[in-house]
């Protein structure tokens, strides 16, 4: 694959051009709504705060919106681009690799047999079906012959999304009002969730995000081949774990917080990539960039389409992704 930029300077630019977009559009996330505060008026808010209608608006849901959204989407991303690094699989993502279906399963298996309704029970059930699936893909991959290789990876992965899929389907059929209680969730949403929930599992997905920058080097090292990497003196399983462990700390802080949102793992990796190349190392904090971008876009643009109400953002990025989708599947652009 051929990259736009080319040169550590341009990329280096690139980033720094990248962080400024997400401030810019953080910032637009605080502003803009059914309730449209002004730029003042949220400036105001964070050094005048005088308990008002707009200035409540703005602390207690714009601003931990934006963090929340800005946080999932740069999380979603950077394990979308490890997974199909992983796997050499341009199709593989969290939603896709059935982790975001196992936190989905245990949310709804929660609230059908056990009436939990809570979001905060809800935010750390996700994170354990999330790490729970990872778990499982990883251990299905590495059974049989030939151990922990990409292809029983993707097989594995994508079992276990039509498993967990099919089982939450027939429990929601079965019990209406566990549907009502997390159908909102279910569809992928930053809107009402207070900054406690991301703070909880800030320090996951900070872990995961660092681990991620560690991993780059390596993850070069893996994409040139098993053989290639096992000569090279590379513990190809050792990090081959590590980076699942990496993944499943994202995704799971990432379904916890926001629920399940999908294509951003499988969209933004592959316009990194056709920015910046194949090197890990600039992939990973592209893929960052760009996924906080889109989430936030999304966000943005899930306010304005019914208003007065609004469409949960994992709508939005799938009327995004769902084309892209398509068409990495018809042409498989990406070749890892």
């Amino acid at each position: 694959m051929s990259a736009w930029i080319k040169t550590t300077r341009q990329k280096i630019a690139g980033l720094v051009l990248g962080g400024a977009l997400v401030i810019l559009f953080a910032c637009c996330s605080v502003v803009y709504g059914y309730t449209e505060v002004g730029w003042k008026t949220a400036l105001q808010s964070l050094t005048d705060f005088n308990g008002s209608k707009e200035h409540i608006i703005v602390l207690e849901n714009r601003i931990p919106r934006a963090l929340i959204g800005a946080a999932v989407g740069v999380s979603l991303a950077v394990a979308g681009a490890l997974l199909q690094g992983l796997t050499r699989n341009p199709l593989a993502s969290p939603d896709i690799f059935g982790i975001n279906a196992g936190a989905g399963f245990f949310i709804v298996l929660s609230a059908t047999f056990f009436s939990v309704s809570s979001i905060h029970q809800f935010a750390w059930l996700a994170f354990f079906g999330a790490i729970l699936s990872t778990l499982i893909v990883y251990l299905l991959g590495a059974a049989g012959q030939g151990g922990l290789t990409p292809v029983k990876l993707t097989l594995a992965g994508a079992s276990l999304w039509l498993l967990f899929a099919s089982l939450t389907q027939g429990m929601l059929a079965l019990n209406e009002k566990a549907l009502e209680e997390v159908l909102f969730w279910l569809a992928g949403s930053v809107e009402g969730r207070k900054l406690e929930v991301l703070l909880a599992v800030l320090p996951y997905l900070a872990a995961g995000w660092l681990g991620a920058l560690l991993l780059a080097g390596q993850m070069n090292v893996l994409l040139m081949g098993e053989d290639v990497a096992v000569s090279l003196g590379q513990r190809t399983v050792i990090v081959k774990i590590l980076a699942g462990v990496v993944i499943a700390l994202l995704a799971g802080g990432s379904v916890a917080v926001a629920g399940p949102v999908g294509f951003i793992g499988v969209v933004i990796p592959h316009i990194a990539r056709g920015l910046v190349g194949m090197d890990q190392r600039w992939v990973i904090p592209y893929s960052a960039l760009l996924g906080a971008l889109l989430l936030l876009l999304a966000d943005i643009g899930a306010r304005y389409v019914i208003m007065p109400n609004e469409v949960p953002v994992g709508v939005m990025t799938a009327l995004i992704g769902t084309p892209f989708f398509v068409y990495i599947a018809r042409r498989g652009l990406s070749r890892l």
